[in-house]
């Protein structure tokens, strides 16, 4: 932290911390199947707060699920619609897995390996879409939304990021953004095929810091980074790779942003801080759980655990470097 230090100092950054908690901020929301619940906690929590406000927000999958939702609630209702808004759609998505329960044991790339969705599922029935057009109204959000989105999602054709900007939000955009091939009928747009956007991006970070205008910007982790044994069995090392495979793009960004923050010594970069908080910190054992599990005690306590991760960070005063994620 002092070579930091003294490395911002050369390059003319302050390091004294803005006030505390931020006014403003903008989020980072990862995806990872049902470890999204963390994150329903973490933004009820901050909801919490009248004096913090979001300028934009990123997000994959789960994470991008979470952001609509957001948006739309505070649109239509303010905060407390807000909350309400996410509280019943993983009561909804927690009912609509109900019936295929078993599947929670299995890791997501492993539930279709025998069989593609076209086969298993060919009328293409997703329960995500009904929820998602029951809750969000796309074409006000379009034009009407009090923070500014950018939902990303993988082109099949390149494997490049695609951002999609409040503008172009809709339905089947938040679809490819969560978009599992093994499990979801492929989501076209535009005539371009797409899938989940963890693969490029986990969530888009760069893209949201040129977006942004406000001096924090808060990452919320829920994939596991750690494990804590080495993986043997065709389960545990499917569940494993997925883990480093949707971590991988995020951990990139970081670390780029970390550099051009230190060479680029642009007027946002000076003033820009970064915090993070992440599901297996907060939720002993996540590593070992499935991103498959949709059962409500277990939505519950992910919920829970992302409401103590944001009270912990509000308690917490900026370290001594606070870009540093």
């Amino acid at each position: 932290m002092r070579f930091l230090d003294r490395t911002f100092e050369r390059l003319g950054l302050s390091a004294a911390p803005p006030p505390w908690p931020p006014r403003r901020l903008s989020l980072a929301l990862q995806g990872g199947g049902s470890f999204g619940a963390f994150t329903w906690g973490a933004l009820e929590r901050l909801l919490d707060e009248p004096e913090i406000s979001f300028d934009a927000i990123s997000g994959v999958s789960a994470g991008a699920v979470n952001a609509a939702l957001l948006a739309s609630g505070l649109m239509e209702g303010g905060r407390e619609a807000a909350k309400a808004r996410l509280a019943r759609f993983w009561k909804r998505m927690s009912r609509a897995a109900a019936p295929s329960a078993g599947f929670a044991e299995l890791p997501l790339g492993l539930m279709t390996r025998a069989l593609s969705p076209y086969l298993f599922n060919p009328f293409n029935l997703n329960p995500l879409r009904e929820a998602l057009v029951d809750e969000v109204d796309f074409a006000r959000l379009r034009t009407r939304s009090p923070v500014r989105l950018l939902i990303g999602a993988t082109r099949v054709r390149d494997g490049g990021l695609r951002v999609f900007a409040t503008r172009e939000v809709s339905v089947d955009v938040v679809l490819a953004s969560a978009c599992l091939p093994l499990i979801h009928h492929t989501i076209e747009i535009d005539g371009e095929p797409y899938w989940d956007g963890g693969y490029a991006a986990n969530p888009p970070l760069i893209p949201l810091v040129l977006a942004s205008n406000a001096a924090h910007l808060l990452i919320v982790q829920v994939t596991p980074t750690n494990s804590a044994r080495l993986p043997t069995s065709p389960r545990e090392i499917a569940k494993r790779l997925e883990q480093i495979l949707f971590n991988a793009t995020l951990n990139a960004e970081v670390e780029a942003l970390k550099y051009a923050m230190l060479i680029g010594a642009t007027p946002k970069l000076r003033r820009l801080r970064i915090g993070r908080i992440s599901a297996q910190e907060e939720f002993e054992g996540l590593a070992d759980e499935s991103a498959g599990n949709l059962g409500w005690d277990f939505l519950e306590r992910l919920r829970a655990s992302g409401r103590g991760a944001v009270e912990a960070w509000l308690d917490a005063r900026p370290r001594d470097d606070p870009r540093a994620v």
